[in-house]
C-alpha cells in the first residue's frame, strides 16, 4: 500500500510549527522560564523554528533552547558501535524547568527513551513535554508527544525527511524510501 504522504511545503509546516507553538503558550501561560531541546539533528530545526515562534509571540517569557545528542544513551548500541555524535549544547542547568523536547518524527519511542535519559545528566525538570512535527504511531514504548504536527501512517520502508529551505526561510517536508 503506497501512503498518501509525499511531501508538506514550507507554508504546511510553518502553519503546524505555529499551531504547536500557540498550544505550548497556551499550555504554559504562566510560566516565566520554558526549556526548549532539540534532538540532533532534525529536532534541533524543528525547536529553532519553534523557538523563533515562542519569542516572537510572547516576549516576556525566558526561553532557554538547548542541542541534545542521544547518541551513547540509545538501546541499540550494540547494533552501531560507533554512533556518529553531534554536539550537545544545553547552556544551563535544567533543574526544576518545565522542558519541552522535541524532534521532527516520533515512531518507536526508542529515541525519545534515550533523550529522557540523556536529560537528567543536565538537572531534573519539573516536568517534561513532548512536540514532534510528525507522530508516525507504531510505539514499542510508552511514550505519547503532547504536541503533534500532523499524524501519519506510511509504510515500514518509508522515511519523513525535515530539511531547511534556502535562506533560512523555514522548513519542508519530503517522503523518502529506504
Amino acid at each position: 500500500m503506497k501512503s498518501a504522504f509525499t511531501h508538506r511545503t514550507g507554508e504546511q509546516v510553518q502553519t503546524m510549527v505555529d499551531s504547536m507553538a500557540d498550544a505550548i503558550l497556551r499550555d504554559h501561560q504562566s510560566e516565566s522560564r520554558l526549556a526548549l531541546v532539540g534532538i540532533q539533528q532534525k529536532g534541533v530545526l524543528l525547536a529553532r523554528a519553534i523557538h523563533q515562534k515562542l519569542q516572537a509571540t510572547r516576549s516576556d517569557l525566558q526561553l532557554v533552547f538547548g542541542e541534545l545528542d542521544v547518541g551513547l544513551y540509545r538501546d541499540d548500541l550494540s547494533s552501531n558501535p560507533a554512533p556518529v555524535m553531534n554536539p550537545t549544547l544545553i547552556p544551563e542547568s535544567l533543574e526544576d524547568a518545565v522542558l519541552i523536547l522535541v524532534d521532527d518524527v516520533i515512531q518507536s519511542g526508542r529515541t525519545i527513551r534515550a533523550a529522557l535519559d540523556a536529560i537528567l545528566d543536565f538537572g531534573r525538570p519539573r516536568r517534561i513535554q513532548l512536540a514532534v512535527l510528525f507522530d508516525r504511531g507504531q510505539r514499542q514504548l510508552p511514550i505519547q508527544p503532547d504536541y503533534v504536527g500532523e499524524a501519519v501512517e506510511l509504510e515500514p520502508e518509508e522515511f519523513i525527511i525535515l530539511k531547511t529551505l534556502e535562506a533560512g526561510s523555514g522548513l519542508e517536508v519530503c517522503l523518502t524510501q529506504k
